[in-house]
């Protein structure tokens, strides 16, 4: 019984060893998950600057927003 589990998860081992490795060596998609890691990457960093650059502005627009809402109320 021992036995049978035993070489039960040294079999699982080594099929997943060998699963990961084979990943690894593998280049086929390698490409495609690069470039849309790189995607990602560029449009956050977009939308950070573009944030840092319009933030007061953003602030004055709100400011004015809410001014105008206070009047009507």
């Amino acid at each position: 019984m021992f036995e049978k589990i035993s070489a039960l998860s040294i079999m699982t081992y080594l099929t997943f060893t060998n699963f990961a490795q084979g990943l690894k060596n593998d280049e086929r998609g390698l490409s495609g998950v690069v470039t849309a890691v790189l995607l990602i990457l560029v449009s956050v960093l977009a939308v950070l600057a573009i944030w840092v650059l319009l933030d007061e502005q953003l602030v004055t627009w709100w400011e004015q927003i809410t001014g105008v809402t206070d009047q009507i109320n």
